[in-house]
């Protein structure tokens, strides 16, 4: 008997920051609503409070008081960003053609992630910022920017989204070119504010200027649902229907892969802006190895722990190429994946920048799961250790507090 689900998932991280930020500066109240309310989204939230920004929090949503393009205000101490990667990037952008200093700092994992792949390219459009070994805390001075011509060779919807921030304060238009197609929040949002920015292919052309404030609905996180997503495919006489989910074409990448190794995923699209949503549906499935390009790792980057599971129960040989970018998130998520591996009892083969999973395997479970203080290797653990044949304890499964504090109980809720 087939068992049929459905669940919602949490509101969109990564929209609620921008969201935030956007509204920060904007002329005007934003109504937010279904706003993500985790750490990470409540870092953002008091850092922009500390700059003086009108924040307030109702019943699933927040309201946003517009200081307007230059309305924001020195900050009293240093900004702390958590152990969020997004706000502390998209903050850099944001602060760098302030008229006042500010330093941003962080806690835990943040404090030793790279900050030189977003401090150069502001630096190059004439921020001033000092780092410490290019790691926190970040030193900002107040300075005139100017519009530059960027092309980025890092697949990174962070740093693009910093240097669109920073384009706002410009002198001159700032252009963007990436190399592989990122995830479009930022670009998305500008847009619907009515900022002066256009799109085509992989290049974005911003002109500096003041928008108006506009009310935003923040969709379901595709990120958070897809633990659920990989689990429904790999057990047995199972049946998901997820509701409401962002269905941003920079975020789906693990659902065009699992289908082209042969799961039975089905989209039903809603009309929804700014953002793209709508409900999918799981079945079970039997998966076949393929073989992945660099180019499509971008819109997947925080599920492929998740993908390589996948992988392991599917029949043949994948290929993941261009992992290298899983070493700069929350851990070096390319050693937490292969540790986990392990412990689940799982064969992979890693290069410096790919993995090599033969399948199909059994997850043997038995052993307690490491998380790393990462939340998605915890996920990652949740769905391993539902599939595993002895029971997995899963330590330090607190972390997903960063992003998604009912996961456990969620997951739950689906698999029981």
């Amino acid at each position: 008997m087939i068992k049929n689900k459905i669940y919602t998932p949490p509101p969109d991280k990564a929209v609620t920051h921008r969201a935030m930020l956007l509204a920060a500066i904007a002329d005007g109240s934003t109504t937010i609503s279904n706003p993500s309310v985790c750490e990470d989204t409540a870092a953002t939230a008091a850092c922009l409070k500390k700059l003086g920004v009108g924040i307030s929090f109702g019943k699933n949503r927040l309201v946003v008081k517009g200081a307007g393009l230059r309305g924001l205000k020195k900050s009293a101490g240093e900004l702390n960003a958590g152990e969020s990667g997004t706000t502390i990037r998209l903050l850099a952008g944001l602060l760098a053609g302030q008229e006042f200093d500010s330093v941003i700092t962080g806690q835990g994992s943040l404090l030793t992630r790279p900050m030189e792949r977003v401090t150069r390219p502001l630096t190059a459009m004439g921020a001033r910022i000092k780092s410490s070994a290019g790691r926190l805390p970040l030193r900002i001075s107040g300075s005139k920017l100017r519009g530059t011509d960027h092309r980025l060779s890092i697949p990174s919807a962070q740093v693009k989204s910093a240097l669109l921030f920073a384009g706002l304060y410009a002198e001159g238009p700032t252009s963007i070119t990436e190399r592989f197609q990122t995830r479009n929040h930022t670009e998305r949002l500008l847009k619907y504010l009515g900022a002066k920015i256009s799109s085509g292919g992989l290049n974005l052309y911003l002109r500096p200027g003041r928008f108006k404030a506009k009310n935003i609905k923040v969709p379901g996180d595709i990120s958070s649902a897809a633990p659920f997503i990989v689990a429904a495919c790999l057990l047995p006489d199972f049946k998901l229907t997820i509701k409401n989910a962002g269905l941003n074409p920079g975020r789906i990448g693990l659902i065009n892969t699992l289908k082209a190794m042969g799961a039975m995923i089905t989209i039903r699209p809603a009309a929804s802006t700014p953002e793209p949503a709508g409900d999918i549906t799981v079945s079970s499935s039997e998966l076949k190895g393929i073989r992945i390009r660099p180019d499509e790792i971008p819109a997947m980057i925080d599920e492929l722990p998740l993908l390589a599971l996948a992988a392991a129960r599917a029949r043949g040989t994948t290929v993941i190429g261009g992992a290298g970018e899983l070493r700069h998130k929350e851990s070096d998520r390319l050693r937490t994946t292969l540790a986990l591996f392990k412990t689940l009892g799982l064969n992979v083969e890693a290069g410096k920048d790919s993995l090599i999973i033969k399948g199909p395997q059994n997850i043997r479970g038995g052993r307690p799961a490491e998380t790393f203080n990462d939340h998605r290797v915890a996920m990652a653990a949740a769905v391993g250790a539902l599939l595993a044949a002895k029971p997995v304890k899963i330590k330090g499964a607190g972390c997903v507090k960063k992003s998604y504090p009912a996961f456990f109980a969620d997951f739950k809720k689906v698999f029981n």
